[in-house]
């Protein structure tokens, strides 16, 4: 394809905030082009092997990029459509009302948003009904109001699973369904129908879908945004520069290296931004020219600052009763997230992950299961095994960010030890109540077994916070709406934009806020 004509708007990325774009313009009739560095993800059998998924990481980007020791490292990012969603757990939480205003932690302030929640409660129910969320609004006595109750009802807990939730309903605690977003149907003992595209298998989390049961951008948004005659996709189209016009004012093309190596612009009258924090934000920074030196939209200088990825820590118990459920991933706690008892400062949420397989927890071998059990085959500790999630929330500081090389290589300084505190007490706090939950001492198979393992610096599945959004231009690259501050005609809609990040997972934030810039930019757009 060579140059292109003239668009309303051009979407870089099709994951949670780009595609969920593309699917709310696709009924406007406005010319839309849609561009993805990727392909589509091949389905084939591998989609559902664990050592192929998780050991060897066949379906990752094949790059690496630098961090502050100048040490090299794979990123878990995907390029494909749909982006990273391709991949997620589809645990699909809002915010609490409390996560956008100022909240003191441990290790410093959470900033407030400029927006309240009250701001994205409707466009939290719509993504909710279009992506196809499972849930019980009510049933978390700290989650925010809502309108609606979810479209679809929870995911039926498997016997151990129900147990569990018994068991810490007995302790006083108020377990309820995990949100997620899958295609079920459910019969009347929770299993799925035969008509139900979701299969309730153990494959939900970190895997792509092979029966497209998972409700990820390319299944619930950018297909059907296709079958649009006004909206057009390019894949494999690696966008490496936005140029500006005389003035700097506004985005003039879109540069992009297509799959046969040559170098195609783009033009439109609005263009957005959706790579990922960190590919989003390294994008801007490519993009420096003589009215842009520090890099696109970037005159606050806090392009590629304020990274964020939460404190996440996988905890997997081993008792001595089996655990034979497949779909694991039904239940969380947010008990301890704003605080506890004997801790005034947030410490964040548990969910439970996808449950664990012996091929999982080989590859982690060397980080916790051979080193702590070398005696136990870890088929054996797979099959009585409890796995957690544990989700606490970093503080964006400035120092960690985004930063390109010379040679264009993508450098991430992190500092690991961000507001650590209240993660670790949410640890302890999990381990002493499943204590009393069966999974104590004379309960495990030889001792007491809680492995767990911290997220290194490849873990960039939860990355936001790099083009941050506010109402001060000095203080932030973007407005309420999303559009850069310093010019007029750009946007970025995923990850990027938070201020903060909370402690769930963000994926239905990016996607309420992608709907909410939709229906600004379709005012805009007449």
């Amino acid at each position: 394809m060579g140059d292109s004509p003239q668009y309303d708007v051009i979407i870089i990325g099709t994951g949670a905030g780009g595609g969920t774009l593309a699917h709310r313009l696709a009924p406007s009739g406005k010319r839309v082009l849609v561009l993805e560095r990727g392909d589509y993800l091949p389905r084939e059998r591998d989609n559902w092997d664990s050592t192929a998924v998780f050991v060897k990481g066949k379906y990752r980007a094949p790059e690496f990029w630098l961090d502050k020791h100048d040490n090299e490292f794979p990123p878990e990012v995907n390029y494909y459509v749909g982006g990273n969603t391709k991949f997620y757990g589809a645990a699909l939480f809002r915010l609490r009302p409390e996560d956008f205003g100022e909240l003191r932690h441990h290790d410093g302030l959470s900033p407030a948003w400029p927006i309240r929640y009250e701001d994205l409660e409707p466009y939290y129910t719509q993504a909710e009904r279009l992506y196809r969320v499972h849930g019980r609004h009510g049933e978390d006595p700290w989650e925010g109001p809502y309108s609606e109750q979810y479209a679809h009802p929870p995911v039926e807990h498997e016997p151990r699973i129900q147990q569990l939730s018994d068991d810490l309903e007995k302790q006083g605690l108020h377990p309820f369904h995990l949100p997620i977003g899958v295609d079920l149907t459910q019969d009347a003992n929770g299993g799925a129908t035969h008509f139900s595209a979701c299969i309730r298998c153990s494959r939900v989390d970190g895997f792509p879908c092979l029966v497209r049961g998972k409700s990820d951008a390319e299944v619930v948004c950018v297909e059907p945004a296709l079958q649009q005659p006004n909206v057009e996709m390019i894949t494999n189209a690696h966008v490496t520069r936005l140029d500006t016009d005389p003035t700097g004012r506004s985005v003039s093309a879109v540069v992009a290296t297509l799959a046969d190596g040559h170098e195609a612009r783009f033009e439109a009258d609005i263009v957005v931004v959706s790579c990922g924090a960190v590919n989003s934000a390294a994008l801007l920074l490519a993009s420096a020219n003589e009215r842009h030196p520090g890099g696109l939209a970037n005159s606050s200088d806090v392009v590629g600052r304020h990274y964020m990825r939460h404190n996440n820590l996988a905890l997997m118990a081993v008792s001595k009763e089996p655990n034979d459920t497949q779909f694991q991933k039904t239940l969380a706690l947010h008990d301890w997230y704003l605080g506890a008892d004997d801790w005034e400062y947030p410490l964040g949420g548990i969910q439970m992950l996808g449950k664990s397989d012996a091929e999982q927890i080989h590859g982690e071998a060397p980080r916790w299961a051979g080193a702590v059990a070398p005696d136990m085959p870890f088929e054996v500790l797979a099959h009585h095994a409890v796995d957690f999630w544990l989700c606490g929330e970093d503080l964006p500081l400035p120092d960690n960010r985004v930063t390109l090389e010379g040679d264009g290589r993508i450098r991430l300084t992190l500092d690991e030890d961000n507001n650590t505190a209240g993660l670790k007490r949410l640890r302890h706090k999990l381990q002493h109540m499943l204590g009393h939950l069966g999974m104590h001492e004379h309960h495990l198979l030889s001792h007491s077994i809680y492995l767990h393992k911290g997220m290194p610096i490849g873990a960039t599945a939860h990355q936001a916070g790099t083009v941050r959004f506010g109402t001060d231009p000095a203080f932030s690259a973007l407005d309420v709406h999303c559009k850069a501050h310093d010019v007029d005609n750009l946007y970025v809609v995923d990850t990027s934009f938070f201020p903060s990040i909370g402690a769930v997972n963000p994926s239905l934030t990016a996607m309420a806020n992608a709907l909410r810039v939709g229906d600004h930019l379709l005012e805009r757009l007449g």
